[in-house]
């Protein structure tokens, strides 16, 4: 790569989830990114999380999400919205990056030279970065969502398929984010 080239990472985070939408980032780090602050989302605590996603908006050379809504993941299927939200996330940057790596083993069509690199959360700094923005940006937004509808407990499950979530959509019916195409079993 040449010293100007400029490498995006992307990542999307909810694609378990029984609710909510998926969320996409793609984010191109400057060459002095405090790349110690970065590790696979997953691994990292909420407040590391909310930390370095702080730190990757200030310092980025650009950071953009995407997002496809529970309609377009029922409408499409989770696969196809991910990828969806990659390409808006990547379309949305201010600047156009000359590569795009993608966590994972599919890419998002987006008219750039693209790479998807298996664990790529776990060792790509920009795809790091993109892992941290994705999972604090759809934590967030089901937060502020379940004051909307309370009874589900989005705050605390973000809409993964845990016991409490399970329960309340037997009991309740469905909630209006609820992806219809996934089905609910008892716990």
């Amino acid at each position: 790569m040449m010293e100007h080239d400029l490498i995006c990472g992307v990542d999307e985070a909810g694609r378990g989830p029984l609710a909510g939408p998926v969320t996409a980032a793609a984010v191109i780090l400057p060459d002095d990114f405090p790349r110690e602050v970065l590790d696979d989302s997953k691994v990292l605590t909420a407040e590391q999380r909310l930390a370095a996603a702080a730190l990757i908006r200030s310092k980025a050379v650009a950071w953009s999400l995407g997002w496809a809504s529970n309609g377009e993941i029922d409408d499409l299927n989770i696969l196809d919205a991910a990828l969806l939200a990659m390409r808006r996330a990547v379309q949305a940057l201010p600047v156009r990056p000359s590569l795009v790596l993608v966590d994972g083993t599919f890419c998002p069509a987006c008219g750039i030279p693209t790479n998807a690199i298996v664990r790529g959360d776990a060792t790509v700094p920009e795809i790091m970065a993109a892992s941290i923005l994705a999972k604090t940006a759809r934590d967030s937004w089901m937060e502020e969502y379940s004051r909307i509808e309370p009874e589900y407990g989005f705050e605390r499950h973000k809409g993964y398929p845990t016991v409490e979530h399970r329960r309340a959509v037997l009991a309740v019916g469905p909630s209006r984010i609820q992806r219809l195409s996934f089905r609910v079993t008892a716990p």
